[in-house]
């Protein structure tokens, strides 16, 4: 038996929008997963900048190399090693221009290099071993609900909100063990991409227009800041503007991105009425999705009371790449 097995070590792999992160990770004795586990113990850590703008055969090959680097740094044999990646968008059969596709080619991720590429199977042709993928946001819920801020939730909703807006849906069946959701279709949880405002709503990536993303994303955020003052800010200071400064364009727009969470999240718990809601992404971090949010969830809501808690992530930026660590 490999040492990698014996000890539970395992790869995890966030590829995001603006950093891909590598984690070496030794999940400890018994069941890995189970929601009474304590944090698994770190090995190594590495963070790349994605460089999206470089293309498809730039990110793919900056990926293997990452991967191989993490493992030196923990003294491992990646190729032994069971890996998870964790990556924004789905997957479809469908060639862009018509026909099948004999490999699963990635859909509607943001890093829109990506897009129609067969990158799960690229990637584990480069690595030379079978990789266990799924989305990012199924990811970020199933280590929150495993070790973060949904611990213990039978049902659990994490929201990415970051570059990209995304959710994933999370299960903790009677023995106690969290399971990502995937639906019939492997989309479960796609929220980002529930339309909003099909005629007038901002155009998005994937070709529809008023996809949640449009609205929620850090970048759609800053974007509609940019449009309405004439200067570009950080989301951060939109914020803090909007809050302590005399900006009514930062207080307007973020009364109504408020308004667009809570409107979006009350279909999430009029469908799967979870018991947690927890926020991830760099947009998670705004004090107003946790003073304001739970209000405006509520008044849209199909409930006199909002029982769901919505709760910031416990995990910060290492929920996802811990996550996808717990695939394989």
């Amino acid at each position: 038996m490999s040492t990698a097995s014996r000890h539970r070590i395992r790869v995890g792999v966030d590829l995001g929008g603006t950093k891909i992160e590598a984690v070496v990770v030794d999940l400890g004795p018994g069941e890995p997963d189970t929601g009474a586990a304590p944090p698994p113990s770190e090995l190594a850590r590495a963070r790349i900048a994605t460089n999206r703008t470089q293309g498809y055969e730039h990110v793919l090959s900056e990926t293997r190399a990452l991967v191989f680097e993490v493992a030196k740094l923990a003294g491992i044999d990646p190729i032994s090693t069971p890996i998870g990646v964790g990556m924004p968008g789905s997957v479809t059969m469908q060639r862009a221009g018509g026909g099948r596709s004999d490999l699963p080619l990635v859909k509607n991720s943001n890093t829109t290099c990506l897009n129609g590429k067969p990158f799960h199977a690229d990637l584990a042709k480069a690595v030379g071993r079978p990789i266990a993928f799924a989305n990012d946001a199924n990811c970020f819920a199933l280590a929150e609900a495993t070790w973060g801020a949904a611990r213990g939730a039978r049902v659990a909703f994490g929201v990415i909100l970051g570059t990209g807006v995304g959710g994933g849906v999370v299960m903790t069946n009677d023995g106690g063990i969290p399971r990502a959701w995937n639906g019939a279709q492997g989309i479960a949880g796609e929220w980002g991409h529930v339309v909003l405002d099909p005629e007038r709503g901002p155009a998005c990536y994937c070709g529809r227009r008023g996809c949640i993303e449009t609205y929620l994303s850090g970048p759609a955020i800053e974007g509609e800041y940019t449009r309405r003052a004439g200067i570009a800010r950080p989301l951060t200071e939109i914020a803090a503007r909007a809050r302590g400064e005399d900006d009514a364009v930062a207080r307007e727009l973020l009364d109504e991105r408020i308004d667009v969470f809570g409107r979006a999240l009350a279909t999430v718990v009029d469908i799967l009425d979870p018991d947690v809601i927890v926020l991830g992404g760099g947009v998670s971090n705004l004090d107003a999705l946790y003073d304001e949010g739970p209000r405006a969830v509520a008044r849209w809501v199909f409930n006199d009371d909002l029982a769901t808690k919505i709760v910031k992530h416990a995990l910060g930026d290492s929920a996802g790449v811990l996550g996808a660590a717990l695939l394989p």
